[in-house]
């Protein structure tokens, strides 16, 4: 009798222990698995606590609700590059092509007092400005970057032309009475512009995750000659995606207005390219193209102005930001790199 107690105590045991390393196993292969794939939540996590060390005002809903209302615009044309750069392309435009479709705003809404008719305006010019290097890459097979290097300073130009080299400011009374409550309303503690921000990132992570599209996108980026093979029109979805970038900058280029109320001509948007840049490779989109989440850019965006701010609450010097960024996209391209070779082992 105790014989057959013995065995059955430690067979008892041996399943215990059994399901016991199976759950450290799953255990292990979950936190691998967001190691590799979804790091960002990990540089995001981290952060947080860093930041709560700095300062203990970090961590509360109004300190959330500001860094995710500083990324906003970032962030934004950020969706529009991950297309981008997932295809394997590069665009170098964007904050100039901000500036263009902000100014376009001011000027419609000066004239029509109208949000509906300056959103479409903003949207409109940044649709054609997209559509115009997407032309130029897709269909005339020019490099991105030589293609979007050319419009960065020219889209300037022509802004800088277009506001006669001056601020183009918003109405004063026409401002504060509908367009300051978009840029800084709230619904409760939540501001309208992290609520737009958040809806924007949802619908373009439904497009490339749910869609064909999204498909095609991952696909020219990971092989270009095997997509168009497998009979993908690769030079109309890169023209599609740049497009696309270029109405999500014209979007940002709305909200941007509708919080600042004037477009410097000269400066609005400049260096733009740089931040957006910094949040799609801190995000864990590959640069060569192919790989990466979506929602990677999202938080690559927040992370980045996470660190601006615990720069700022450890009394680092502003001029030093720019350099911690270009240290940043060679870190993340680097950590990518050593993922790339995890993933094959």
């Amino acid at each position: 009798m105790n014989s057959k107690k013995d065995d059955t105590t430690g067979g008892t045991g041996i399943i215990q222990a059994t399901e016991s390393a199976g759950v450290k196993e799953k255990l292990i292969a979950f936190f691998r698995k967001l190691l590799i794939d979804h790091n960002y939540i990990l540089s995001l996590i981290l952060l947080l606590i860093i930041g709560r060390i700095a300062s203990d005002q970090f961590l509360t809903v109004a300190s959330l609700m500001n860094l995710l209302k500083s990324s906003v615009f970032i962030g934004i044309i950020a969706l529009g590059m991950s297309m981008v750069i997932l295809s394997g392309n590069i665009d170098l435009s964007v904050g100039s092509m901000l500036a263009l479709s902000a100014s376009i705003g001011v000027v419609v809404f000066n004239s029509t007092t109208s949000i509906f008719l300056s959103l479409i305006a903003a949207v409109s010019m940044g649709f054609i400005l997209g559509l115009f290097n997407g032309f130029f890459i897709g269909v005339a097979r020019v490099a991105a970057f030589i293609v979007t290097l050319a419009t960065l300073v020219g889209y300037r130009s022509i802004t800088i032309q277009f506001g006669h080299g001056g601020p183009l400011i918003v109405d004063n009374d026409a401002y504060f009475k509908l367009l300051r409550p978009i840029g800084y309303g709230k619904l409760g503690p939540v501001p309208y512009l992290v609520i737009l921000f958040i809806l924007v990132s949802i619908a373009v992570w439904f497009l490339m995750t749910k869609t064909k599209f999204g498909r095609y996108v991952y696909a020219v980026g990971s092989n270009e000659r095997a997509a168009r093979l497998t009979g993908i029109n690769v030079r109309l979805v890169k023209v599609a995606i740049f497009t696309l970038t270029g109405v999500l900058t014209g979007v940002a280029g709305f909200l941007y207005i509708t919080r600042f109320g004037s477009v410097d001509v000269s400066t609005a948007g400049k260096m733009f390219e740089l931040d957006v840049i910094a949040a799609v490779a801190i995000g864990g989109i590959a640069m060569s193209g192919g790989r990466g989440h979506i929602q990677g850019s999202f938080f690559g965006a927040v992370i980045l102005y996470a660190i601006d701010a615990i720069l700022s609450a450890f009394s680092v010097p502003a001029f030093v930001n720019d350099l911690i960024k270009g240290i940043l996209i060679l870190g993340a391209v680097l950590m990518q790199k050593a993922l790339d070779k995890e993933r094959t082992e």
